[in-house]
């Protein structure tokens, strides 16, 4: 009986060292499997975000600006960076007031962005005085050095960079081409706001590149999008043809500009192919999505690449081509001649019927 006691008792000791072994090694599995989610998320905190915030300052709506912020979003698109999924955009206008574009930039800088963008010139100068913390990217900006952004082009130093909308001999082509091919044009019209820099930096180049054909530049000036009509209708019987920079305030009331232009007779010469396709006849141009989308590269350079904006040189447009629109030739008076159109580069593109 003793015996069987004790046999007993052997079985029960044998069992709970095995019971304890068996815990002990579970203990040992059970600290791999917690190490083992430390190590992961140290991973993925030492590497590439996942997620990420932009935001946009656009100084008005209109058709350049916009497909500027539609080129910048494609680009990230195609990177991967895809709106709604891993990326957040918050996108703010200022609709032309500078009191709400400074307002907007303040606000920007205190957000948690990853990266601001000003489209127009006024939104990036008052985010590069904002934004200080973060890479600040420009777009649709005409002189980034006259608008104090950067002080090199090359080199801009800092967190800031972009890309400019002018390439000055865009301009003086422009208007060259207007000299030689419309003889009787002897004075245009420029509806100016002459508080806007990048306007004003374009019609000194107008300007200069006029008189050395003679010709004079005439302005009207404004000081929001509410006088452009009366402006341009005092030029009416003073100018042979008008001319529009890159100026917010007046673009933004471009279908006034083309009912004077086309009830008066008016050759009407732009900046940027988007105004053409509304109805001015001529620019020296290229498309507003691609500037945008140039920008858009850059932006993902320095999300996922790590690339320094201050190492990333501003750009300019450097695939210019004359740009027609038929149709707005015809209800400006104006014959288009064989040899305007043999100064298309790429006619299938650029001469819009």
């Amino acid at each position: 009986m003793k015996k069987n006691m004790w046999v007993g008792l052997m079985l029960v000791l044998v069992l709970v060292i095995s019971a304890c072994g068996g815990s002990k090694g579970n203990g040992n599995t059970g600290e791999q499997a917690s190490t083992a989610p430390s190590s992961s998320a140290e991973a993925t905190d030492s590497g590439a975000k996942e997620n990420y915030k932009i935001s946009i300052s656009q100084y008005v709506e209109h058709p350049s600006l916009d497909a500027t912020r539609e080129g910048f979003i494609a680009a990230l698109k195609d990177a991967g960076l895809v709106e709604g999924q891993n990326l957040t955009i918050d996108f703010n206008t200022a609709q032309a007031d500078q009191a709400n574009n400074q307002t907007l930039a303040q606000k920007i800088a205190a957000d948690k962005s990853d990266l601001a963008l000003g489209i127009a010139t006024p939104s990036a100068q008052a985010l590069v005085k904002e934004v200080t913390d973060r890479p600040v990217l420009f777009a649709a900006v005409t002189d980034p050095i006259d608008a104090k952004l950067v002080t090199n082009l090359d080199a801009p130093g800092g967190l800031v960079s972009g890309a400019s909308d002018t390439n000055p001999a865009a301009i003086t082509e422009l208007m060259d081409f207007a000299a030689a091919n419309f003889p009787k044009v002897k004075n245009v019209g420029l509806v100016i706001n002459e508080g806007e820099p990048n306007a004003v930096v374009m019609a000194k180049i107008a300007e200069e590149a006029l008189a050395k054909h003679d010709i004079k530049l005439v302005r009207a000036a404004v000081s929001n999008t509410s006088e452009v009509q009366q402006a341009a209708a005092s030029l009416v019987g003073k100018v042979d043809a008008l001319y529009i920079t890159l100026d917010n305030s007046v673009v933004s009331s471009l279908d006034t500009l083309i009912k004077v232009a086309n009830d008066n007779d008016l050759p009407f010469f732009a900046s940027d192919r988007d105004t053409v396709e509304r109805g001015a006849f001529a620019t020296i141009g290229f498309k507003y999505y691609d500037h945008g989308y140039q920008v858009g590269q850059m932006a993902v350079d320095i999300l996922k690449n790590g690339k320094k904006p201050g190492e990333m040189k501003v750009t300019v447009p450097d695939k210019l081509d004359l740009i027609l629109n038929m149709k707005a030739a015809k209800e400006q008076g104006i014959t288009v001649t064989d040899e305007m159109k043999n100064q298309v580069k790429d006619a299938a593109s650029n001469i819009i019927e």
